[in-house]
C-alpha cells in the first residue's frame, strides 16, 4: 500500500511540475486533457512523457556510451505519431510527425517509449503476448537493418511516399493526397466583399487591437526564421488577412495558447490562401533529465529547439516552418496543411496486418537518428550516429532485442497500473492544480 501511495504522489508531483505555469493559467484546459488521458492506458501513456522521462533517469541503460547518449531523438515516439505530410519538394511524403518533445538524448529512448507504446496498443486488442514480442522484434530488426544501410552509404537518405510503399501506409498517403486546400478553407473561412476571413465558428477568439498587434509583430519576426530559399519563392507569399486566437487541440497540447494565421498563398488566387497556425512551445520532455550544457546552451528557446529539431529529423520538412515569440513566450510557427494525416491503427487488428506497417515505422525511426549527425548543417551531433549505434549493439545484438523487447512488456504493465492511480487521483481531487469538477 505504501509504495502504491508513493507512486500516486510521484505520478501526481511530475504531470504538476511539468505543466504547473499551464495549469495556472487554464486549469480547465488541463481537466479536458486529464479527462482524455483518463479514458485507457495508452491514451494516459500519451500524454504522460515526463513521467516516462523521470523513469528513464533511473534505469540503467546498457545502450548508452559517450556518443549514443547524445543522439537527436523524437522524444514523444509511440506508435501514433506518424503520418503524412507535403514536403517542400511538393511530395507527399510518410514519416515521424509531432516534434514538441525532441531532444538530444539516448536513442534507446526512443525504441522503449516505441516498443512500450506498441505493447499497450496490442494489449488493448488482445493480441497474444508472444505475437506482441514477436511484432516488437519486427519493428527492432527493420529499426537496425536500415541503421546498417546508413553505415553501408552515409549519403544514403530515403522517404516513404507513393511509389515505394504499399498496405496501410500505402492507404494513409492516398487519403492525404485526396485532400483539397479548398474544403480546408471552406470549413474555417469564408469570403466577404470579395476577400476571405476567418468564419466564426464558436471554436476562434477575436483578438482585441492590443493583442492583434503582438501577434502581428511576433509574425513578423517568424519570417526571418524561414530559410531564404523558402522565403523567396515569391512576393505575394506572407500578406497576412486575418489572425484569431484558437486553443490548444490534442492529449499534449491542452492550455498551449494558438493563433491561426490566414495569409496570401502561392499568389492571389482566393483558392490559394494558406492557414499558419501559431503554438506555443512546451519544454521537452527528456530536456528534464539531460545535463548536458552543451545541449542546453544549443537552443535560444523551445521554439527555436522544437524547429531545428524537425528540420533535422524530418526529410524535406513543412516549408512553413519558423518560430518567433509573444511577450517573451517562444511559439512555433507551421501550415495548417490539408495533406496531414495520422496513421490509424483501429483497423489494424492482426499480427499480420501490423508486420508490414512496423517494418516501415522501424525504417522511418532510423532515419531520424542517422541523418542528423555529422552530415547536418549542425555541430551538435559530430559523429556519424549509424556508425556509433550499430557498434553499441553490434557486440551483444540478441542482448539488445531482449532488453528492448521486454523492458516494453514491463513498462506497458507499469502504464496500466499508473493509469489505474492517475484516474483515482484525479476523480478524487488530488491534483490540487486542476479541479476534477
Amino acid at each position: 500500500m505504501a509504495a502504491t501511495e508513493s507512486r500516486q504522489q510521484h505520478i501526481v508531483s511530475t504531470l504538476v511540475e511539468a505543466h504547473q505555469d499551464l495549469m495556472g493559467v487554464d486549469p480547465l484546459a488541463f481537466r479536458a486533457r486529464f479527462r482524455k488521458m483518463a479514458a485507457d492506458p495508452y491514451a494516459f501513456y500519451r500524454g504522460s512523457a515526463a513521467l516516462f522521462y523521470t523513469d528513464m533517469a533511473q534505469l540503467d541503460d546498457a545502450w548508452a556510451d559517450e556518443r549514443t547518449s547524445r543522439v537527436w531523438i523524437h522524444g514523444d515516439l509511440h506508435a501514433e505519431n506518424f503520418g503524412t505530410y507535403m514536403s517542400n519538394e511538393g511530395r507527399l511524403t510518410f514519416d515521424v510527425n509531432d516534434f514538441d518533445e525532441a531532444y538530444v538524448g539516448h536513442f534507446s529512448w526512443d525504441l522503449r517509449r516505441f516498443v512500450a507504446s506498441l505493447t499497450l496498443l496490442c494489449w488493448q486488442k488482445a493480441l497474444p503476448s508472444q505475437s506482441v514480442r514477436d511484432l516488437s522484434r519486427i519493428y527492432l530488426e527493420a529499426y537496425l537493418g536500415r541503421v546498417a544501410d546508413y553505415v553501408e552509404d552515409e549519403q544514403s537518405t530515403f522517404a516513404f511516399g507513393l511509389d515505394n510503399t504499399d498496405g496501410p501506409v500505402y492507404r494513409v498517403l492516398q487519403q492525404a493526397r485526396a485532400a483539397r486546400r479548398t474544403r480546408l478553407l471552406d470549413a474555417l473561412t469564408l469570403i466577404e466583399d470579395y476577400e476571405r476571413q476567418f468564419r466564426d465558428d464558436g471554436s476562434i477568439r477575436v483578438l482585441d487591437d492590443d493583442e492583434h498587434r503582438e501577434v502581428a509583430d511576433a509574425f513578423d519576426r517568424y519570417l526571418s526564421t524561414i530559410p531564404d530559399s523558402e522565403r523567396s519563392r515569391r512576393r505575394v507569399f506572407y500578406r497576412v488577412k486575418g489572425i484569431v486566437g484558437k486553443k490548444g487541440f490534442g492529449i499534449g497540447s491542452a492550455g498551449l495558447p494558438t493563433y491561426n494565421v490566414l495569409i496570401e498563398g502561392f499568389d492571389e488566387a482566393q483558392e490559394n490562401d494558406i492557414i499558419l497556425t501559431m503554438k506555443q512551445s512546451n519544454i521537452a520532455a527528456p530536456s528534464r533529465i539531460v545535463d548536458d550544457e552543451r545541449v542546453r546552451g544549443y537552443f535560444v528557446d523551445d521554439g527555436h529547439r522544437a524547429v531545428i529539431s524537425q528540420r533535422s529529423l524530418q526529410t524535406h520538412t513543412d516549408p512553413f516552418l519558423g518560430y518567433t515569440t509573444i511577450r517573451g513566450v517562444s511559439f512555433v510557427v507551421s501550415e495548417l496543411s490539408p495533406y496531414k494525416r495520422d496513421l490509424s491503427w483501429e483497423d489494424l487488428t492482426e499480427p499480420e496486418q501490423m508486420v508490414p506497417v512496423l517494418e516501415a515505422l522501424g525504417q522511418a525511426t532510423a532515419k531520424i537518428h542517422c541523418s542528423t549527425d555529422e552530415d547536418s548543417d549542425h555541430d551538435l551531433v559530430p559523429f556519424r550516429t549509424e556508425t556509433a549505434i550499430l557498434a553499441a549493439v553490434d557486440r551483444s545484438r540478441e542482448d539488445f532485442l531482449e532488453d528492448i523487447v521486454g523492458f516494453g512488456e514491463a513498462y506497458a504493465a507499469t502504464v496500466r497500473e499508473d493509469h489505474a492511480l492517475f484516474v483515482d487521483a484525479f476523480r478524487e481531487g488530488l491534483i490540487t492544480a486542476v479541479p476534477a469538477a
